[in-house]
């Protein structure tokens, strides 16, 4: 259970004020479950520019798609929470069958607790002894509550035991040993001698229990299909070895974990020829951008261009910003920048256009997003485009995980416009 000091149901008690972007001025002071009962229109309801929508039937789909994939390849699914940090999305995912939530560093750990989520995979080495020291609490109280994050080196394997010990742990946290994806990747023990000498130094302490080999083939150097299916077989004869050689005596099964966004399909393909272990095999899948998916890099990257007949992932926000200036015949700002607009990867791409005297909604040919400022979108234009100040101009983004974090409520929006929730993000 979780701790008990937030819930689902709390969140749509939060009053609506001056902290939330977009929002309807007259909105003020009302509850979020109240406005959305109202469910006011995103162009005539009072929202003001800029305002990010988050389309319902595109989350509904996605949600679906993944759930459907994870069991058509017999994977558990983990999808990673630091792509939205919303307790309302989370629930879905774990509507629709997820194992758990995925995280990266321990403040994500504390929300997903405080929202009761029981099963947590941290992709990430915990060394910091006040963090270390309130998930030893929350093991101590909560039986139901598992947890397991990353080691990659012996240094980090003596000081989560330093500081558990030190906590008063009574159940050991479980580990898994990342392997990384390469010389120059991000984390992880460079080589299989590495991850034994740090599997070694778990089996030395009782804080710790192995649980299985994890990593993140997306940082495989130069990514393609044989450099990420050579590492990813690589990752599976780990757990094969350490599984020979006795080290996951005592766990419950055998974890192996891996899967960002861009290469499941591989993920699923060598996972699939993992061979019989001592332990049952949790192959766990931790891709968390579908959820909203993009219309930039996720878009060129999902597995499902390489596999269309698994299905296709919908592409789920559009940024809205109004026309404040049209300074020449070929070149407009809009009122959304880099605070708004995630811009990391790829600019926002001009979508559509919603005419400002007709309502009338047109894609918005000839109209290219050239840059950003911190509040400004630079528009450039060419004789086609039909485009005049007060006009609102609908923006597909690129990279969810920068795009979320920018906005604390986000309007859920239906075909018709119509918005039906507000989903709540905690960053």
């Amino acid at each position: 259970m979780s701790d008990g000091r937030t819930t689902y149901a709390q969140l749509g008690d939060e009053r609506l004020d001056h902290r939330f972007k977009g929002l309807p001025p007259d909105a003020e002071g009302m509850t979020v479950g109240a406005f959305a009962a109202e469910r006011r229109d995103l162009f005539t309801g009072g929202f003001t520019t800029p305002v990010l929508a988050l389309s319902a039937e595109s989350v509904a789909h996605n949600l679906a798609l993944l759930e459907t994939y994870a069991e058509r390849h017999g994977l558990a699914f983990a999808p990673h929470g630091k792509t939205s940090m919303s307790p309302q999305l989370f629930a879905r995912q774990l509507a629709h069958g997820a194992w758990g939530i995925t995280a990266a560093v321990p403040h994500q750990v504390r929300v997903y607790r405080a929202f009761g989520i029981e099963r947590i995979f941290l992709a990430n080495e915990l060394v910091d002894a006040v963090a270390l020291r309130r998930l030893a609490a929350e093991l101590n109280r909560d039986p139901a509550f598992r947890f397991l994050c990353y080691v990659d080196s012996v240094r980090g394997v003596e000081l989560m035991d330093e500081a558990l010990r030190a906590a008063g742990a009574t159940r050991p946290v479980e580990v898994v040993v990342e392997l990384g994806a390469g010389e120059g990747a991000r984390t992880g023990a460079r080589t299989e001698a590495d991850c034994a000498a740090v599997a070694d130094a778990v089996a030395a302490v009782t804080t710790l229990r192995l649980t299985g080999v994890a990593g993140y083939e997306g940082e495989v150097p130069g990514a393609d299909g044989p450099s990420v299916r050579g590492w990813l077989r690589r990752l599976t004869s780990l757990a094969a070895d350490f599984d020979a050689a006795g080290r996951f005596a005592g766990a419950r099964e055998i974890v192996i974990s891996a899967g960002g966004s861009a290469w499941f399909d591989a993920v699923a393909d060598v996972f699939a020829e993992i061979p019989e272990l001592s332990l049952p095999v949790c192959k766990l899948l931790r891709s968390g951008a579908y959820v909203s998916h993009d219309d930039g890099h996720y878009r060129h990257l999902t597995p499902f261009n390489r596999v269309p007949e698994e299905g296709a992932l919908h592409a789920g926000f559009r940024l809205w910003a109004q026309v404040v200036s049209r300074p020449s015949a070929t070149q407009a700002f809009v009122n959304a920048g880099k605070r708004d607009a995630a811009y990391d990867l790829d600019l926002p791409e001009a979508q559509v256009v919603r005419d400002a005297r007709s309502g009338e909604i047109r894609p918005a040919a000839g109209i290219t997003v050239t840059g950003l400022s911190d509040q400004h979108g630079w528009l450039t234009t060419t004789p086609e485009a039909e485009l005049e100040v007060g006009d609102w101009v609908g923006m597909g983004l690129s990279h969810p995980c920068t795009s979320f974090d920018k906005w604390q409520l986000i309007p859920l929006v239906e075909a018709d416009g119509t918005v039906t929730d507000l989903i709540r993000t905690f960053f």
